[in-house]
């Protein structure tokens, strides 16, 4: 193995719809991790891009096989972060709420809206009780390389705006398609929200490439959203996403993270130290080990 294949996985990409593999990586290995919440959608994929170690995942397992209620996001975030991963860059395929967001360009969100309903989004519980802030829910340092990085690749880029998160896995109803637009949502999107809240918890820096597919089915001159109007429109976008990635993950480079995601837990922790339960520490031990300095209690 080499010193290359050794070192730290500090980059991370989790590909959505239509990004399924990095076709420049140069693979190390696929390592499958199982993780104290079950396992990951698929085998993380190692290896190197533009000299960097870079961990690749397939969001819905490659082949597409599970739905975005079905997909184990705390596994997702835990493996990346067991491989050192510090910045998460996220690639998805969204519905545009706004006339000037069209098919094909990227959105590099800032916000989001919840508008799920079956998902578990928090690491914790079971005696140990964290309250992150969410207030600026995507790490604005990663964000803006990434935006950049979309723009050397060619892409027509949004920067900043709000994702609108919601169950699936149907489209929208035309009702809610136009309410969401009256609350000023700019796009729509089934997946980020859950990874974005639990990279905060885990301290990864983490943001989107939201790639436009679609007009949802509120336009009145567009088709409504159909699958196989989506996978047309993926297809295209694959391509400069790809280069999109490559470039962001030049970007990061070997930087140090200036932003405040790798400390988020810091003043988050507020159960006391004593009664956390042995067994919930060790499950957690990777994300919060560095906040204990004494061994917790027994109290389960």
């Amino acid at each position: 193995m080499t010193a290359s294949e050794q070192a730290p996985y500090r980059i991370g990409v989790i590909g959505g719809s239509g990004l399924y593999q990095i076709e420049d990586l140069k693979v190390h290995e696929q390592r499958t991790i199982e993780t104290p919440f079950g396992s990951p959608s698929d085998a993380y994929i190692l290896g190197e891009l533009h000299g960097q170690n870079v961990a690749f995942l397939a969001r819905h397992g490659r082949g597409h096989k599970l739905m975005p209620t079905e997909l184990n996001f705390r596994a997702n975030i835990y493996g990346f972060k067991t491989l050192g991963v510090e910045s998460l860059i996220s690639v998805s395929a969204v519905g545009s709420m706004k006339e000037a967001y069209e098919p094909l360009h990227f959105v590099v969100p800032d916000q989001f809206i919840d508008r799920t309903r079956h998902r578990v989004d928090t690491f914790f519980g079971d005696g140990l009780v964290a309250h992150v802030s969410l207030a600026d829910p995507l790490c604005p340092r990663l964000a803006a390389t990434m935006a950049s990085s979309a723009e050397r690749a060619g892409a027509t880029v949004h920067r900043g705006g709000t994702y609108l998160c919601m169950e699936g896995p149907q489209f929208s109803t035309r009702a809610e398609s136009h309410l969401y637009r009256q609350w000023g949502v700019d796009v729509i999107g089934m997946t980020n929200l859950q990874e974005a809240k639990l990279a905060r918890e885990a301290e990864i820096c983490y943001a989107t490439y939201a790639m436009i597919t679609d007009y949802d089915c509120w336009h009145s001159a567009e088709e409504d959203v159909t699958v196989e109007a989506v996978i047309q429109i993926l297809m295209q976008n694959a391509e400069t996403g790809q280069r999109a990635v490559g470039e962001a993950v030049k970007g990061l480079g070997n930087a140090e993270r200036s932003c405040g995601c790798g400390s988020a837990l810091q003043y988050a922790l507020i159960t006391d130290k004593s009664v956390v339960p042995a067994a919930t520490l060790e499950r957690l031990k990777p994300i919060v080990g560095k906040y204990f300095q004494t061994e917790p209690g027994e109290a389960e």
